[in-house]
């Protein structure tokens, strides 16, 4: 099992929740994050002031695949996130060693 993390802009997580559903995803964890990659902020103007805004709304999408699923979720989640500008986002994937469900003690695949 693999764990995909997916940082994406926030306007583009309807269009990669339906295409992972579409997709067969049975589950993810959606939280509102911040930061900053090669983008480095931008300025903006606020009452006649203006002031730097260092770290970005960003949305970071979280879902545990079987590893024979791990390439069809990353390109869903491609697909789905990119608009071809700065600051479409990234994905990392790492191993997961074992899940438990905690209502039934389920483990493994079976658990996710």
């Amino acid at each position: 099992m693999k764990k995909i993390e997916a940082i994406i802009k926030p306007f583009k997580l309807e269009d990669v929740k339906e295409a992972l559903v579409e997709s067969g995803v049975t589950g993810m964890t959606v939280t509102d994050v911040k930061g900053y990659g090669r983008q480095q902020g931008h300025s903006e103007l606020y009452r006649g002031a203006e002031y730097i805004v260092d770290f970005l709304a960003k949305i970071k999408i979280e879902l545990i695949v079987n590893d024979e699923d791990v390439d069809k979720t990353i390109a869903t989640i491609s697909d789905a996130a990119k608009t071809g500008k700065i600051g479409d986002g990234k994905i990392f994937v790492t191993p997961i060693e074992n899940v438990v469900r905690i209502r039934t003690g389920e483990t493994g695949s079976e658990a996710v």
